[in-house]
């Protein structure tokens, strides 16, 4: 059945005006980031600061080109991808089932409460010589450091997710007979979906911080290898090429999960 979209003038102008508005701001996005490369380019080649510092657009790009040509681009690439999705995807499964246990259980929470606190004001890092031993040097100490980085964050951002459900709505419930496994799958679950969303939002920049981390103590392929090894001898373009990298996988990776809370939004709202 085809979808009504029949609206009044004004609404028609107002729906107008916000897709305006959203094509302007993308231009100007653009527009900003042509302008900062240019800029960064023009300093570079007036020798206002020394290339080999800041390197410059056209130099990353000839460094990302001989990474291509060589083949170790799309090497180094897939290392760094799978072990942050892996790292990302188990934080993120296991923070939220945590955070339902603890929903679940009220004395396993306050027990429990403080010392994921501890955990997570703990320089991560500082148990990278422990993770080595445990995990040894290859791509498993990698993903657990991404995984330690990112699901106490899921945890602590669920619980206060589920723990903000509105109290009334949940003893109206309680009052019509509803079991509690009713209320956590018709209520909570659902009240919780915008934390949700937020929680992904925020793991996906912990777990590339925490592949990344990983890769800078133990690894012998991936971006954070390059870019220790660019910096162990000096080729900042190497370094300044990974960077940019690893900020378009990163963004690519945000840009996928605001598509996926366009998804949860729409249904939610069906």
């Amino acid at each position: 059945m085809k979808k009504q979209t029949n609206y009044s003038p004004e609404h028609a102008l107002y729906l107008k005006k916000v897709r305006r508005g959203s094509a302007v701001v993308q231009i100007v996005r653009i527009g900003l980031l042509l302008v900062i490369l240019g800029i960064w380019e023009l300093i570079a080649d007036l020798q206002l600061v020394d290339p080999f510092i800041i390197s410059s657009p056209s130099r990353i790009a000839a460094m990302i080109g001989d990474l291509a040509s060589d083949g170790s681009l799309f090497y180094h690439i897939g290392t760094t991808l799978w072990e942050t999705l892996a790292g990302f995807a188990i934080a993120v499964v296991f923070g939220t089932g945590i955070a339902l246990a603890l929903w679940w259980s009220d004395t396993a929470r306050r027990v429990l409460e403080p010392y994921i606190v501890v955990l997570n004001s703990l320089p991560k890092i500082a148990l990278g010589p422990v993770i080595i031993v445990w995990f040894g040097t290859g791509s498993t100490a990698i993903v657990f450091m991404t995984v330690l980085v990112g699901i106490i964050v899921a945890i602590m951002n669920m619980l206060g997710g589920f723990m903000a459900t509105d109290q009334n709505k949940i003893l109206l419930l309680r009052s019509m007979g509803a079991s509690k496994l009713q209320i956590l799958t018709k209520l909570v679950i659902p009240s919780a979906i915008p934390q949700f969303i937020g929680m992904l939002k925020i793991c996906v920049g912990m777990a590339w911080i925490g592949s990344i981390m990983g890769e800078y103590i133990v690894s012998k392929a991936g971006l954070g290898y390059l870019i220790v090894y660019g910096g162990q001898v000096f080729k900042l373009d190497l370094v300044m090429a990974a960077t940019a990298i690893l900020c378009v996988l990163a963004a690519g990776m945000y840009a996928l999960v605001a598509l996926a809370e366009k998804f949860l939004v729409k249904n939610s709202r069906s």
